[in-house]
């Protein structure tokens, strides 16, 4: 339930009716209400007229894929997206994180993670908890703007998955520290148990891949990841 007293909804997009189902129970559980579409189309559909407090996306769909469903939504909506994939394969959770997906899930699931990783998402995106941030950081050839939530590289905008750029930010927030994947979790995905590690490493990899060589992460091989408090000169 929100702050106002209202009840938030999820749109659980799953054509499998039985799985559908089972995450429908364990969210209603959980104190949200619950709406279903079984298809890429009934569920753009119900985006726009229901308004879900959060989607919850599968990845296989029998019309639209879930990449094309959350790619659509994202032209016109910022509502969270959780995606669940079949496949423990990278590729699927990269491809789904750069569209715009806020976090993913690998079928089969512990249906008390989802709940978990479902309040964790609206609590981190919550209206009150949005700060109004006025400060930049740049770092060498890097700007990133957390009031605007743009990043730059020479001037030209990169752009970066919301997820992308909490990372980014809380990296750059707390230059010359290293930050453990555990840590990262809690930060920047609100996880306050022990989670999928490899989020953090999945998102890392499509920062660095975006911003090329102005990607000031470091990887602290059996940590974590950090930024230098100074930038790396650039090459002669």
């Amino acid at each position: 339930m929100s702050q106002d007293g209202r009840t938030q909804t999820v749109l659980v997009v799953e054509d499998e009716e039985s799985i559908a189902s089972f995450i429908a129970m364990y969210l209603r559980k959980g104190g949200f209400g619950v709406s279903v579409a079984g298809s890429g189309e009934e569920a753009l559909a119900k985006a726009a007229t229901e308004r879900p407090s959060l989607i919850v996306l599968d990845l296989g769909l029998p019309d639209l894929d879930g990449i094309d469903v959350c790619r659509r939504i994202r032209q016109g909506s910022d509502v969270p997206v959780l995606m669940l994939t079949a496949r423990d394969d990278d590729v699927d959770k990269i491809i789904g994180l750069e569209v715009g997906a806020d976090d993913y899930l690998t079928k089969p699931f512990n249906p008390r993670e989802l709940v978990a990783r479902v309040k964790s998402i609206l609590r981190r995106t919550a209206p009150s908890r949005r700060r109004l941030e006025t400060q930049a950081i740049a770092h060498g050839d890097l700007l990133v703007d957390a009031g605007r939530r743009e990043a730059r590289v020479r001037g030209e905008e990169v752009q970066l998955a919301p997820k992308e750029f909490d990372l980014l930010w809380e990296l750059l927030d707390h230059r010359g520290l290293v930050l453990t994947r555990d840590q990262l979790l809690e930060r920047v995905w609100g996880y306050t148990f022990a989670g999928d590690t490899r989020t953090v490493d999945v998102h890392v990899r499509q920062v660095r891949r975006k911003l090329g060589e102005a990607c000031p992460i470091v990887t602290v091989w059996g940590v974590g990841y950090k930024v230098s408090s100074e930038p790396k000169p650039a090459p002669a």
